[in-house]
This record gives C-alpha cells, sequence and structure tokens, in this order.
C-alpha cells in the first residue's frame, strides 16, 4: 500500500519493477480528483503548496466536509498493489522521494545489486545510495537537499543471508 511520493521497487533478476507509483499532483487521475475538490494545480503542486496529492497528514487540505476521505483534495487512501513472489524475485528497495528525485529505479537496483556484489552489508549500501544523493552545496535546485530513507528488504525464498549474497553477487 502507499499514499504519497515514496516508492516500493522490485529488482527482478535485476530488471527494476515499481510495486507502488508516486501520487504527485501532476498524474492525470491525482490532478482529476484535486481539482473536482475544488483545489488547484500550480507549479506541480497542489494549491501552489504541497508536492504530493496522497499524504496522511497534510489536514489544510482535507476540510471539506461534503466530501468522502477518498475525494478530498489530498487523501490519505492509499493505492494497493498485490505480487506472488517468483524465484526470481531478488528484493525490494522501499525509498521516500529525496531518493527517487536524484536516481531512476533501475539506477537504484543496479547501484544495490553492485553493493551486494561487493558484499556489502544491506545498510552500507544504503548509507553510500544516500550519500550519492546528498547535495555537495544548497545551490543545486533543491535536489539533494530532501530528507531521505532507504531500506533494502532481502527475499530470501529460503536461503540464508549467504546464500542469498552467493545467488545474486556473479548475476
Amino acid at each position: 500500500a502507499n499514499a504519497g511520493d515514496s516508492r516500493a521497487v522490485l529488482s527482478v533478476d535485476g530488471e527494476a519493477k515499481p510495486l507502488s507509483f508516486d501520487h504527485k499532483p501532476v498524474n492525470q487521475d491525482e490532478s482529476a480528483r484535486i481539482v473536482k475538490a475544488g483545489g488547484f494545480v500550480e507549479f506541480g503542486r497542489v494549491n501552489g503548496n504541497l508536492a504530493l496529492s496522497r499524504a496522511i497528514g497534510d489536514f489544510e487540505f482535507k476540510q471539506n466536509k461534503m466530501l468522502s476521505p477518498e475525494e478530498q483534495i489530498v487523501t490519505s487512501n492509499p493505492e494497493i498493489t498485490e505480487h506472488q513472489i517468483t524465484e526470481k524475485d531478488e528484493f525490494v528497495v522501499l525509498a521516500c522521494d529525496g531518493i527517487w528525485d536524484c536516481l531512476t529505479s533501475q539506477k537504484v537496483v543496479d547501484y544495490i545489486r553492485r553493493g551486494i556484489a561487493a558484499r556489502l552489508p544491506l545498510e552500507k549500501i544504503c548509507e553510500r545510495i544516500m550519500e550519492r544523493c546528498l547535495a555537495k552545496e544548497s545551490d543545486l535546485g533543491g535536489v539533494g537537499c530532501d530528507n531521505m530513507t532507504i531500506t533494502i528488504v532481502a527475499i530470501l525464498n529460503g536461503r540464508t543471508k549467504e546464500e542469498w549474497y552467493d545467488w545474486i553477487a556473479p548475476k
């Protein structure tokens, strides 16, 4: 389930497969709901302010008592995706927009797989991805200045951690 601009990506034999979709005000369905609820999208933001169209908080965008929670300018209604795990599924990476605004889903999957091949602990791979996304200077148009959260979930499929590393490393 997802509500916001964090993203879940699955690595399937090294290919990035989205398990969630970013809820941005510029997305056609999201924009239509915002406008129908009495809001507007300006500069890619809800009412020129909020950069995402679904959120748990942001109550100032959820004040219309005539609308259900799902119909509000900003809703916390999650989008739910189901996926049956297969033998080709390697790991899931969950990260917020501070990562995805800097790197594509495929680049993150590639970076993680290189870290696994180098036998780095998953937490170290996460640290390195965040370091890569950090802005060296603050005048980079906001990229690399956002908060960052990332975690990697190994899909062991009955393997030990060591067997999992051995399985992915040579690919």
